[in-house]
């Protein structure tokens, strides 16, 4: 039978970006000059967006090196999921590769998604972070609906199959929004202010 955590979706804390800011620091001088760019992704890296309170971070790199990310990263204590889903994942319809990795045991709760820069997958999740931070009826709604999801369905492995077809179609008003905007792809992410 399989177990997790409790689930709790809390109000935006805005020692978030700080804490990411201390994540990608430590990540890049791991991985030296591999990464294109190190983002704050996920509910935590949207102002005024309830969260879990668990980093992601996302490590855009030219192209996945399994052997050397994997090494890269566990040398400073991150461990490769090795569950499927965490090796490939599909964005807007098309399969693509990833890596996603947990911390060391007692370090800040975070998730590091390592993904090919100009795969579907690094642009997916940067289009889910601006839109929602550029439409404020979109955030507010997302939110309150991530905190009845966690209130109601408290297991993580639950919330998520619940929440992903939900999440299509925050993604499907995105593409509209990244259409009428001329929205693109950073090609780096500047760092963020504490």
């Amino acid at each position: 039978m399989r177990s997790s955590p409790p689930l709790a979706v809390v109000d935006h804390r805005s020692q978030w970006p700080s804490e990411f800011e201390q994540l990608a620091r430590q990540l890049r001088v791991a991985m030296g000059g591999v990464p294109v760019a190190i983002d704050h992704l996920g509910s935590t890296s949207v102002p005024g967006l309830a969260a879990k309170d668990c980093i992601d971070v996302q490590i855009r790199v030219p192209s996945i090196d399994e052997a050397r990310d994997v090494a890269l990263l566990s040398a400073i204590g991150f461990r490769c999921r090795p569950e499927p889903w965490n090796r490939t994942e599909v964005s807007g319809g098309i399969p693509c590769r990833k890596l996603v990795f947990a911390p060391p045991a007692g370090a800040r709760a975070c998730n590091v998604h390592l993904r090919e820069s100009a795969g579907t997958g690094a642009r997916y999740a940067l289009l889910f972070r601006d839109y929602l931070r550029a439409d404020a009826p979109a955030r507010r709604a997302w939110g309150a609906f991530k905190q009845r999801l966690a209130a109601s369905v408290p297991d993580l492995f639950d919330y998520g199959r619940i929440k992903a077809p939900a999440t299509e179609i925050l993604m499907a008003a995105a593409e509209r929004w990244a259409a009428d905007t001329a929205w693109f792809v950073p090609p780096q992410t500047p760092p963020e202010s504490p």
